[in-house]
């Protein structure tokens, strides 16, 4: 995630002098926006510009503000891999620390596979004879998962649509 900070009094002056910073390298909001007032130390008071950005989703960032949501997602990326992170944003259209931790189910290959885990995890055939466990049909019950609404997957990453 990288954004090129210029300033508004460069802008009006016909340049845009600045450089591209990535949000990775600094440990939260107020970090990045002193290495941006370092960065136009030139000016006695830069109103900073956010002229450009790369990798943040929608509603992070605009021209003049960047979100300290954005550190809120570089942990997530750490925690939970980028690929979660971004199927997570692709299906909903923001990013929500605290909602993706809600729904996050994990990844797997088919709705199959998550059927087969789900199960497993929460007893759903503790009730049937052993011997008749390997009858269950784990694909169809898949198909019920993805038909009903019940869960949301994109790029392997499965979430709850609660």
């Amino acid at each position: 995630m990288k954004v090129y900070v210029s300033t508004y009094a460069k802008y009006n002056n016909g340049n845009l002098d600045g450089e591209w910073l990535d949000l990775a390298d600094y440990a939260d909001k107020d970090d990045f926006i002193e290495a941006c007032r370092k960065l136009h130390a030139d000016e006695r008071d830069p109103e900073l510009m956010f002229a450009d950005w790369e990798e943040i989703p929608s509603g992070l960032v605009s021209e003049c503000s960047v979100s300290p949501e954005c550190w809120d997602l570089l942990e997530a990326y750490d925690d939970h891999g980028e690929g979660a992170v971004n199927a997570y944003c692709h299906c909903f259209g923001e990013w929500n620390k605290r909602d993706f931790e809600d729904k996050y189910r994990g990844e797997y290959d088919s709705f199959t596979d998550l059927a087969e885990q789900l199960l497993d995890e929460t007893g759903g055939l503790d009730e049937i004879p052993e011997h008749l466990r390997g009858y269950f049909d784990y694909e169809a019950y898949g198909r019920d998962l993805r038909l009903g609404g019940d869960f949301t997957e994109h790029d392997g990453h499965y979430f709850w649509n609660n």
